[in-house]
């Protein structure tokens, strides 16, 4: 008998089939067909949009946030790559018996912070509580609801595009690796979990752009071989022109992890025209979050995919994730 594995929570290849294989055999509506970080709902005549996630991140807290903030900014920055403004969430917990209260009011603290520092307001939640050793400390999660200001879907992609990235890609994967402490390394890498709506609402004015995503579970060749997919178009990508960390890129040789596949918490993939991407580039560098900011690729309609140009001349595919790399990572 087939068994869910842990890939299945990796955001990749496994995901991907067990949705579509399984979950839209039974659920699916017009709204949940463009199987986005978020839907489009209609409220009496108000574009809206919702998403929803669960938050299962081991160790709960690491350098950089912890499952407080994240589950904040996981839902914000939804809303916000989709072209909403973000306005209200949603808090479920289940936490297990025996859980601190101290930390529990730790991560309270962070998620009333972050959640006023992202703009947005808490408006309703549950608590349940399970008995010990049946959760592993605390899993939360979100709803979060906004305002449509710009819709940004697959289609209006066309060739010749620009790719963005708004800044160094693999933070918050490598963090929560060596937050572990399983593999014995000491580093000043700290995860990027920051709610984008400052850095990303002046994006939404400019002519030009097409689509947005963050590059959560998979990283940013798992989030660009998706866009491929769904656009039916090939995505160019520079190896010199994605931005690294010289400690994420140093750690991630050494443990044999990709920085591409790797999870980020605070960055956003874009999709802009030729014409509109240095404008995008030049407005993203004005607030802190977008200082690293940088065009590493472009759409192509001469193949299929993703292909990644390497430093050395040579050509790399890019595909879906295949095997969960960090599990448990937000």
């Amino acid at each position: 008998m087939a068994k869910i594995e842990i890939g299945h929570g990796s955001g990749g290849r496994l995901t991907k089939d067990l949705i579509e294989g399984l979950f839209l055999k039974y659920l699916t509506c017009d709204e949940l067909k463009p199987l986005e970080d978020a839907s489009y709902i209609d409220l009496e005549g108000h574009r809206s949009a919702i998403t929803t996630d669960s938050y299962v991140v081991r160790p709960i807290f690491f350098p950089g946030g912890n499952i407080g903030k994240l589950c904040v900014c996981g839902a914000v920055n939804d809303l916000v790559v989709s072209g909403a403004r973000p306005r209200y969430l949603s808090l479920g917990f289940i936490m297990e018996e025996g859980f601190s209260l101290e930390s529990l009011e730790e991560i309270l603290k962070s998620i009333g912070d972050t959640a006023k520092n992202a703009g947005v307001r808490i408006v309703t939640g549950d608590t349940k509580v399970v008995e010990k050793n049946k959760c592993d400390g605390i899993f939360i999660n979100t709803t979060g609801v906004g305002n449509v200001i710009k819709p940004l879907v697959v289609g209006g992609i066309s060739e010749g595009d620009s790719v963005i990235v708004t800044g160094t890609v693999g933070d918050h994967g490598i963090a929560v690796a060596i937050a572990r402490e399983e593999f014995n390394i000491d580093s000043p890498v700290i995860s990027d979990c920051s709610p984008l709506g400052e850095l990303l609402m002046p994006v939404l004015k400019i002519d030009g752009l097409k689509w947005m995503r963050d590059p959560t579970r998979g990283g940013v060749a798992t989030v660009l071989a998706e866009l491929s997919g769904h656009s039916g178009l090939g995505i160019e990508i520079f190896e010199d022109k994605v931005p690294v960390r010289e400690d994420v890129r140093f750690i991630s040789d050494m443990l044999g992890y990709d920085p591409l596949y790797l999870a980020n918490e605070g960055k956003a993939l874009i999709i802009t025209s030729s014409d509109s991407a240095d404008n995008v580039i030049m407005t993203l560098k004005e607030h802190t979050l977008g200082k690293n900011a940088e065009i590493i690729g472009n759409i192509t309609s001469a193949f299929k995919g993703v292909r990644l140009r390497t430093r050395i001349g040579g050509e790399r595919v890019l595909d879906l994730l295949e095997e969960e790399l960090l599990p448990r990572i937000c």
